[in-house]
């Protein structure tokens, strides 16, 4: 609730990477369990790969390990309907920015930001399951900068994994 009263819309957080298969899907589900209440994701893709496919099964394991679950998923591609409906769209890295500018119009340019701020969050595709372990760290490390002020819950490590 606000200070006078009223109901109080929870964040809006669209993450995107390229396939929409690894790295936003995690990521949407770290904001998601760490915002509470307090923000509402989605994850999209720039490129139609896995629409319709659930995440990758390296990141449907690393997250049901740190109690994530990601088995929910299916991909989608991003469009002028899923950046209207978020205040902030996180892209995880450069390649991908660039491709949600050349999508976005004029209004919803000013939601467009790297994950990592002036950093990419490395793709693990194709790569041995340690690549996706880092890949989890690193999104959770970077999760709380894009919580509402006050959203303190507990992190996770990846620590024995």
């Amino acid at each position: 609730m606000s200070a006078n009263g009223q109901a109080v819309r929870p964040r809006r957080i669209l993450t995107v990477c390229k396939g929409g298969h690894c790295r936003a899907p995690f990521a949407a589900a770290v904001l998601a369990h760490r915002g509470g209440g307090a923000v509402e994701t989605r994850a999209a893709a720039v490129e139609r790969w896995h629409v319709g496919e659930g995440a990758h099964p390296n990141m449907i394991e690393i997250a049901d390990r740190l109690g994530y679950d990601l088995t929910g998923h299916r991909g989608v591609q991003v469009g002028p309907d899923l950046l209207e409906w978020a205040d902030v769209v996180l892209a995880m890295d450069t390649t991908v920015l660039e491709s949600l500018r050349r999508l976005a119009d004029t209004r919803n340019l000013q939601k467009l930001r790297l994950y990592l701020d002036g950093r990419d969050v490395p793709d693990p595709w194709k790569q041995a399951v340690a690549a996706f372990t880092a890949c989890v760290a690193t999104i959770e490390s970077g999760a709380q900068a894009h919580l509402p002020t006050g959203q303190h819950h507990r992190s996770r490590s990846t620590s024995g994994s």
